[in-house]
């Protein structure tokens, strides 16, 4: 994707100003690093608005959590697929945490799969990975992952990118 237009810079701009993190996981998803990505604080309308002008489709899904309590997650995707997949399996349930519902999140939002059975057995297990590119990451890489080494460079150029906005 071109950053460079006007409009696009204008819009990363917003939404580095409301958030890095989400400015950062629109980037990583625009670029296709990451196929489907979750933000769990509230959106508005013109926020959503901000996401979809960088070409994301966007979906609210209400969920709740162990006190009954209802939450909304902001769901945004290049691909309608994914939106699906993720509204048709999550959208109006319990949050849960099981081994199945870590795989398939670990699979929707472009997590290596040795990755997410490490953090399944053994959480933050000391992997190779330098703390500072660790923090670049939405997931615990596991101790010898030979995919996030290769994804690194692409989440840090993004990263970058946006701490030099």
């Amino acid at each position: 994707m071109d950053f460079d237009s006007a409009d696009l810079k204008s819009c990363i701009r917003t939404l580095r100003e409301i958030d890095f993190e989400l400015a950062y996981l629109a980037l990583l998803t625009c670029e296709g690093l990451k196929p489907l990505s979750r933000w769990e604080k509230p959106l508005d309308d013109q926020q959503l608005r901000l996401l979809q002008q960088l070409g994301l489709l966007t979906k609210q899904i209400r969920r709740t959590v162990k006190t009954g309590k209802e939450v909304v997650e902001t769901i945004f995707s290049r691909l309608p697929a994914y939106i699906q997949l993720y509204e048709r399996r999550f959208a109006n349930t319990p949050i849960d945490k099981s081994a199945e519902t870590q795989r398939f999140e670990g699979f929707l939002f472009g997590y290596p799969a040795c990755c997410v059975d490490q953090y399944i057995r053994k959480p933050y297990t000391p992997n190779n990975i330098p703390p500072e590119e660790q923090k670049m990451l939405f997931h615990w890489a596991c101790k010898d992952c030979k995919i996030t080494p290769v994804l690194l460079p692409a989440y840090k150029r993004l990263h970058d990118f946006l701490n030099n906005y």
